[in-house]
C-alpha cells in the first residue's frame, strides 16, 4: 500500500473568510473521489484549526500502488477538485511512501 500526503499552504492576501471557503470547497471535492476513482483505498481532508502552523489544508490518501497514485493525479475528477486551489494556493509538500 501506499500512502499519499499532501499539504497546502494558501495565500496570505486571502481572508479568513475566502480562506475557509476554499478549504470548505477543497475538503468536500475531493473526499467525493472514491464514487468516480476506484483506486482511492482511503481519502481524507484535514483543515488546520492551529493559525500557528505554515499549512492550511492536509491532504491523506492510501492507494495500493505508485502508479495508482500517479493515474489519480492526472484523472480528470482529481483535476477538477485540485483546481479549487490553483489562484488561492501558495505552496505545496507532498511525500508518498510505503506502508
Amino acid at each position: 500500500m501506499v500512502k499519499h500526503i499532501v499539504l497546502f499552504k494558501l495565500k496570505e492576501s486571502l481572508s479568513t473568510e475566502e480562506k475557509q471557503h476554499v478549504m470548505n470547497d477543497f475538503k468536500v471535492a475531493i473526499e467525493a473521489l472514491p464514487a468516480t476513482i476506484p483506486s482511492i483505498r482511503k481519502i481524507f481532508v484535514g483543515l488546520n484549526i492551529n493559525s500557528d502552523e505554515k499549512w492550511d489544508i492536509c491532504l491523506e490518501s492510501e492507494f495500493d500502488t505508485l502508479d495508482d497514485v500517479k493515474a489519480y493525479a492526472v484523472h480528470p475528477a482529481h483535476v477538477a477538485a485540485a483546481g479549487i486551489l490553483k489562484e488561492a494556493k501558495q505552496d505545496r509538500a507532498c511525500t508518498d511512501y510505503v506502508f
